[in-house]
């Protein structure tokens, strides 16, 4: 049974910035459209996460910490990502958290897909494993949780290429991993009108 004192959900966010949030959707919409639905990835990872009433939540900028853009200061936590690259960013989000926390799942804002559902499993897989990943169709993860340190996972990691969740896999041969259902990300103007076309 998870609980707010046991179990935190982080989510990373990049500030959303014209011209500095989904650079390939703006190479074919233009970056005025790639904004629009930067914003309205948030809004869908926002409102999923706001129903996860039994976890912590935690909200991990990319550049500075905002207080008034709708997630709300009283229910997520906002913190400053740290680090050089994704990996290291992420490393030390879970690092810090699992001083407090048994359980720490990690998403991002590029899969709407990921429901209240999607996330509980998360957490009850990390009751008898090491390791939970949520792959993603394009080669990466959209979500990945831990009750113990694992720095190597996130070393030496190829991020943004299509062998990233292989990597991953590869670095965790020693730990029981259990997986969640593959998810796509929404990274082109394709997986943006496929996901508008499941949805509307």
């Amino acid at each position: 049974m998870i609980s707010k004192d046991n179990a935190c959900l982080i989510i990373f966010i990049r500030n959303p910035v014209p011209g500095k949030v989904k650079s390939r959707i703006a190479e074919t919409m233009g970056i005025v459209n790639a904004f629009t639905i930067y914003q309205e990835l948030l809004k869908v990872t926002h409102d999923t996460c706001l129903k996860m009433h039994d976890c912590s939540k935690l909200l991990y900028y990319s550049d500075e910490i905002l207080t008034d853009d709708g997630w709300d200061n009283q229910i997520f936590e906002k913190r400053l990502q740290q680090g050089f690259d994704l990996g290291e960013k992420m490393m030390n989000a879970i690092t810090e958290n699992l001083k407090k926390y048994g359980s720490v799942v990690l998403i991002g804002s590029d899969c709407p897909y990921i429901t209240m559902a999607i996330l509980r499993e998360a957490f009850d897989i990390l009751e008898n494993n090491d390791l939970v990943i949520g792959p993603a169709e394009d080669g990466g993860y959209y979500l990945i949780g831990a009750k113990a340190n694992y720095p190597e996972l996130f070393k030496n990691i190829d991020w943004g290429s299509n062998s990233v969740f292989n990597q991953t896999i590869e670095k965790a041969l020693n730990l029981k991993v259990g997986l969640l259902e593959k998810l796509s990300d929404i990274d082109t103007e394709t997986d943006y009108k496929r996901w508008k076309t499941v949805f509307e």
